[in-house]
């Protein structure tokens, strides 16, 4: 059953040798002991540090301790390369055979003192070298994304038509580009003032859309994102959405979802993505059946009557696809999803409202708040 047009109360819920001199002829061998010499005092071992000891070379794996991996059934054996030959040891260094004498050593000194003095009289002396500064590193480049500017909105003709709980929308607005997505739209809009509502981002303006409607605060599924512009979907239609531009509103998140199936007669209560309750229902008659699509809570209502077993009713920003096809009485109402007085759960029965046990409507409104998300699937 449909709601009329009754009041809907507000409501809140990441970095070699040495150069080897040739010996010269007829010179001996220092390690050699010379005649009358005393003998050589064996040299006392020295402790060599552990950071100048190389490492010992790891032994070879025993092939008979490490398991061979299988091959791949049917896969070519792969031909292994033989590991590299051991380096050769390092050539000994080898002891200059020293034929100087000390005084030719002392000459050698002389001389090069006396070079050193000439240079310096001379001033030929190479100068003293001086460290250069290290250049300054170079500022790293910023590179900042390219952004799209964000279309400007068009002034709003001042007679355009407003979005009302009993009224339908104008024609010229977008239809909703994924109706059947189960994706849960967790961000909800609230316009903080009357809105303009935009066929397209920077396009022309269609409808103003309240920040109340009826009484209850608007809260509106965010479905899309574009150069600045979020996409809504709207109330009073089916499957239709708005394009707002930035500014004059705000967002909150919700977490419930509400997933109706027409043939299996079910309504699945899912919060966070994960279903926490299914029940059977009724949905629309085949004269006026429950409009497929995405949707979303507008608000809820105490309706009076029995029938509803005395329980508020969750209505929704559908209504039904033909306005002819329910009671005179009901005409311009949205759909709802409330109780119901019999058990005629399971049927086809009502005029596009959605009728649910009592006990799971009970759970429904103490859980589901403004702006959650409901899909309603064949």
């Amino acid at each position: 059953m449909t709601l009329g047009d009754q009041a809907v109360a507000p409501y809140t819920r990441t970095v070699a040798d040495q150069a080897e001199l040739p010996p010269d002829a007829g010179e001996t061998d220092p390690r050699e002991p010379r005649p009358g010499a005393p003998a050589a005092v064996p040299a006392e071992p020295v402790a060599v540090p552990a950071e100048f000891t190389a490492a010992p070379a790891a032994a070879p794996p025993d092939p008979a301790a490490t398991p061979a991996l299988p091959e791949p059934a049917g896969a070519p054996a792969e031909s292994v390369a033989a590991p590299p030959a051991p380096a050769a040891a390092p050539a000994p260094v080898r002891h200059w055979r020293s034929g100087w004498r000390p005084w030719a050593l002392g000459l050698a000194v002389v001389a090069a003192a006396g070079a050193a003095a000439a240079a310096v009289l001379n001033g030929t002396a190479a100068p003293t070298p001086v460290a250069t500064p290290p250049l300054p590193a170079a500022p790293p480049v910023a590179f900042e994304p390219t952004v799209a500017p964000v279309p400007p909105a068009a002034r709003a003709a001042s007679d355009l038509p407003t979005v009302t709980y009993l009224g339908r929308l104008p024609a010229g607005l977008p239809r909703d580009p994924a109706p059947m997505s189960p994706t849960l739209l967790t961000t909800v809009v609230r316009p903080q003032k009357t809105l303009a509502v935009y066929d397209r981002p920077g396009g022309r303006a269609r409808v103003f859309l309240p920040r109340a409607i009826h009484g209850v605060p608007v809260h509106v599924p965010l479905v899309r994102r574009q150069t600045g512009w979020i996409g809504v979907l709207l109330p009073s239609g089916n499957r239709t959405i708005g394009w707002l531009p930035p500014g004059g509103w705000d967002t909150t998140t919700v977490r419930d979802q509400l997933v109706i199936r027409r043939k299996a007669h079910t309504l699945t209560w899912l919060r966070d993505g994960k279903a926490r309750r299914t029940w059977t229902v009724s949905v629309g008659s085949g004269q006026s059946p429950t409009p497929l699509g995405r949707s979303f809570v507008f608000g809820r209502s105490a309706l009076p009557g029995e029938v509803y077993a005395g329980l508020d009713v969750l209505a929704l920003g559908a209504v039904p696809d033909d306005p002819d096809s329910v009671p005179a009485g009901l005409r311009g109402a949205h759909i709802g999803i409330h109780s119901w007085y019999q058990n005629t759960f399971g049927g086809n029965t009502s005029d596009g409202c959605v009728q649910v046990p009592q006990a799971g409507q009970r759970l429904l409104l103490a859980n589901v708040t403004k702006g959650s998300g409901v899909l309603v699937l064949p």
